[in-house]
């Protein structure tokens, strides 16, 4: 049932409120959602939406409870603010890229939280020197993270704002999605890559903000009858 107020003021200034309309003195001056409905919007933005089949993969169990979400979200959030990308597609991408691993490395020597490999590092200044290599600073969470969503801006920008395609850049490079006319490439795992990213992206996305709360009404004043 929908919350409504009933209401006039009489003829001496006195205010009559009612949840209907008792009579025909009585006038409309607000209807809303129910308790009910107000508690499932509420809920409904609170909790995204989750696909069974997705959380049901094991990288998302992996990645659900590990301490590192939250350790390295204020990391993301700054290093996303300072170079304008969404924080939510560079959680993503960590999470799909090394599952929130610090010292993770694949076989192709991408390195760290988001998989940067020494050569993009290179690109955007990390040298390797006599406090480290660029593959031992790439294992420093702060310089992984500042480097990988670097280089997803650019990305970003690249491909026109096309998140999936610079996603797809982002796993296999920026000539694979050229050499295929600005296409995913039709690499099983650059497919399966931007599938989940997106999908995690969903998932860490902030709820959005609640209704504004309804005018202040004034309830009717009946006119005072003829004399």
């Amino acid at each position: 049932m929908q919350a409504a107020v009933w209401g006039y003021i009489d003829a001496d200034g006195k205010a009559h409120v009612a949840t209907e309309k008792l009579d025909e003195r009585y006038q409309l001056f607000f209807r809303g959602k129910s308790e009910g409905e107000l508690a499932a919007d509420a809920a409904a933005r609170a909790a995204p939406s989750l696909d069974p089949a997705f959380a049901a993969t094991p990288i998302f169990r992996r990645v659900e409870t590990h301490p590192n979400v939250r350790r390295f979200e204020p990391l993301i959030a700054r290093h996303a603010a300072a170079y304008g990308v969404d924080a939510a597609l560079v959680k993503a991408v960590v999470a799909v890229e090394s599952a929130y691993e610090v010292r993770a490395v694949s076989q192709r020597g991408a390195i760290g939280l988001m998989q940067v490999i020494p050569e993009t590092a290179e690109r955007y200044g990390v040298t390797g020197d006599a406090r480290g290599s660029v593959e031992q600073k790439l294992l420093d969470p702060a310089v992984n993270i500042r480097i990988g969503t670097r280089y997803l801006k650019d990305l970003l920008e690249r491909f026109a704002g096309d998140t999936v395609l610079a996603l797809a850049a982002y796993n296999a490079g920026e000539a694979s999605v050229e050499h295929y006319g600005s296409q995913v490439p039709p690499f099983p795992e650059t497919r399966e890559f931007v599938r989940l990213v997106l999908q995690f992206h969903e998932w860490y996305k902030p709820p959005p903000p609640p209704p504004p709360p309804p005018l202040r009404v004034t309830i009717p004043r009946r006119p005072a009858p003829a004399r």
